[in-house]
């Protein structure tokens, strides 16, 4: 048996992104006729591919340096990170940061564009979650329960920081997708079952709690604890029909989009539901508009395709590193398209999280691809062993 280095890019995964990017570019040509007057006269398709091109210059930056070295790079990448969101948290510099719907997300670069470093962020937390996982393992093969209490600690003290100045932007959406990274992570890290078990079990009882709080005493939550518009989305979510002219505004509209679309649409260019961000949060509510419940099944098979294959890297790969990367990556694209498809059904509360590749927005689309040239980067250079 020997093995042999010199393999071939996955088509299979090339080609599914450029066919999300292209149904992407479709989508948004398709409704740029029914977006508000503010909206009107930005080619929001053409920004889009740009983006596109930025990001195909991400695919190539992260296949030239090997997923190993990426492992030494891990903390630098993060440091910058935290800076950035740093930057924003205090301002600086004034001239370039933006508050955009009340969040203080963004930064403008002339000639580029809003750059939102919490996006970007979701790769640096990756690269240092799954060095820590890794380094951990190498040092305790066979952990003690102490060793993996040790770890659980390593890895949410790495991700606090990120996870408290986006929560504080405030941008619940991204600070979910850090947790459902970190949680991804966790499942395989080696964390001895129990612990994980008993986390599942405080956090369904923290959950239950909540909720029970939130019935019974919600003036608890006005005065202390939630902001009054993260409630509004709680509301409008639990019965959007009764707040459809205010906080079930959006739903409304999503879940009639969404109905009247049928089997096979209004027709490209034709949606007939007036839709409230439609070029981004809501773009999956516009193509099933426009092409219906087949149009919806293409979106979902071709992530499911997506995901199937990063799995299979994952699990091919021979390198415990380039296998956790995977799945941190797993992670957050499983988690956004979750949430994002369940809130234009109602299933979930709207977040405002974008769909992956699909919804327009330069720093989600930079951070979609650079991950998928980070899981390219772990399946070529991974040894494939052949038998002679």
């Amino acid at each position: 048996m020997e093995y042999k280095d010199k393999q071939q890019l996955d088509g299979t995964l090339i080609f599914l992104m450029l066919l999300m990017v292209l149904a992407s570019l479709i989508a948004l040509d398709s409704i740029e006729p029914t977006l508000p007057a503010n909206l009107q006269g930005i080619n929001f398709m053409e920004k889009q591919l740009v983006w596109f091109l930025v990001g195909a210059v991400g695919i190539g930056i992260s296949l030239s340096i090997h997923f190993d070295y990426l492992r030494n790079l891990a903390w630098i990448t993060y440091a910058l990170g935290v800076i950035l969101l740093l930057g924003l948290e205090f301002n600086i510099p004034s001239s370039l940061v933006l508050n955009i719907k009340g969040a203080t997300s963004w930064y403008y670069l002339p000639g580029l564009g809003n750059i939102q470093p919490s996006e970007l962020m979701k790769i640096s937390l990756i690269l240092v979650l799954s060095k820590i996982i890794a380094d951990h393992r190498a040092k305790f093969e066979e952990p003690e329960l102490k060793d993996s209490f040790y770890l659980l600690f390593k890895i949410l003290a790495a991700s606090m920081v990120p996870l408290l100045l986006v929560a504080k932007q405030p941008d619940m959406g991204t600070t979910m997708v850090y947790l459902s990274i970190i949680a991804a992570l966790i499942l395989v890290s080696g964390i001895r079952w129990s612990i994980i078990a008993g986390i599942c079990i405080i956090g369904i009882a923290a959950a239950g709690l909540f909720l029970y709080i939130f019935f019974q005493f919600p003036e608890f939550f006005h005065s202390y604890l939630i902001p009054e518009y993260q409630l509004n989305r709680f509301y409008g979510w639990l019965n959007p029909y009764e707040y459809q002219d205010a906080q079930g505004f959006q739903l409304v509209r999503s879940l009639l989009a969404i109905g009247s679309g049928e089997y096979i649409g209004a027709g490209y260019g034709s949606m007939n539901v007036y839709l409230p961000e439609a070029h981004t949060d809501f773009i999956f509510s516009a193509i099933a508009n426009q092409f219906g419940f087949m149009g919806a099944i293409v979106v979902l098979s071709l992530f499911f395709l997506l995901l199937y294959k990063i799995t299979f890297v994952a699990l091919q790969c021979h390198d415990p590193y380039g296998s956790y990367l995977c799945t941190g990556i797993i992670g957050m694209i499983t988690f956004q398209v979750f949430q994002n498809v369940g809130m234009t059904v109602g299933l979930l509360p709207i977040t405002g999280i974008p769909l992956p590749f699909f919804s327009y927005g330069g720093s989600s689309l930079l951070t979609y691809m650079i991950a998928i040239g980070i899981v390219l980067n772990v399946q070529l250079r991974t040894r494939k062993y052949v038998f002679t």
